[in-house]
């Protein structure tokens, strides 16, 4: 008969990660099944986690938690899980090479951000030297007094160029693809601020020691620190497999305990609605944890 674990975690990110470590902890069979693909991996140095005042990079941050859940007894395994399904004793997952069983599962499966159309190696390099950025809640102090572009347009671009707005007075709106798509009350906020808009398409990054370059409508310009905010694509096909509740955003909607609408199904991190930060998803994985534990324990057998 195939193992049924009592928890299966579909991404290795910093909430699939920490619901594992919590997991094991509570002494349940875990296993955790990673793409290998987090947003967290991209970061070069975030500063604002507490307990690293000289800042961490994703990677090392990712590598010390994976150690943590080995050692707390959690399994992690490479795959992408290409399917799910309801079944009698809790879920199947079908990733290319296996077929996993378990009463509860927890999608941390994230967001992908859209980003500007740039080569790959590129878009790394840019990453890694703090010219390319993508939160300005983890990171905006960093770019105090520095020459900024927000690359989007609309409600979320508007959003995020005005945030950016009380790090630095040299802030520009650069629309991706062509013509801005402001409203008037949106170009009268920006022109309020001092928040220059600059229309597209932007193309041909260039990367030099003093910043990001790119064309757009006013020719080539350099930017100390370049803000993509173009939005992103929710992952939460699985949860819609299920026919688990979305947010018209495609999130996964959870209650106070990170439960879904489905018996069993769980989920914690950017899937859901919040605030996108490692130490909020964190927060939400252990919420999720001590939940899927207390609803196992009526059919777990007490130790003797």
């Amino acid at each position: 008969m195939a193992e049924i674990l009592d928890c299966a975690i579909v991404g290795g990110g910093p909430a699939g990660l920490t619901a594992a470590i919590y997991a094991a902890r509570f002494q349940l069979s875990v296993q955790v099944i990673d793409a290998g693909d987090s947003r967290a991996a991209l970061i070069a140095c975030t500063r604002n986690h507490a307990g690293f005042p000289a800042g961490i990079s994703g990677l090392e941050l990712i590598a010390r938690m994976r150690r943590q859940a080995v050692l707390s007894g959690a399994r992690i395994d490479h795959g992408v899980v290409t399917g799910v399904r309801a079944v009698r004793h809790g879920f199947s997952l079908r990733t290319k090479t296996s077929l996993v069983h378990a009463r509860a599962v927890l999608l941390a499966t994230g967001v992908t951000n859209l980003r500007p159309e740039m080569p790959a190696n590129l878009h790394s390099a840019a990453l890694s030297t703090g010219r390319l950025r993508y939160c300005p809640v983890c990171d905006g102090f960093e770019v105090r007094d520095q020459d900024v572009a927000v690359i989007g347009t609309s409600k979320h671009g508007v959003k995020e160029a005005l945030f950016l707005r009380s790090y630095t007075a040299r802030v520009s709106l650069v629309a991706p693809r062509g013509p801005h798509q402001l409203t008037k009350r949106e170009r009268m906020a920006l022109a309020g601020a001092g928040i220059g808009t600059v229309e597209g398409p932007v193309s041909d990054f260039e990367l030099s020691p003093t910043g990001l370059s790119f064309r757009s409508a006013l020719g080539r310009r350099t930017f100390e620190a370049v803000y993509p905010a173009m939005g992103s694509t929710v992952r939460s096909d699985l949860a819609k497999l299920l026919g688990a509740a979305l947010t018209s955003e495609g999130c996964i909607k959870i209650d106070a305990h990170q439960r879904t609408s489905v018996p069993g199904l769980y989920a914690a991190g950017d899937v859901v609605i919040g605030l996108d930060q490692i130490s909020h998803a964190m927060g939400e994985a252990g919420v999720a944890a001590t939940a899927i534990r207390n609803d196992l324990a009526p059919s777990r057998p007490l130790l003797r």
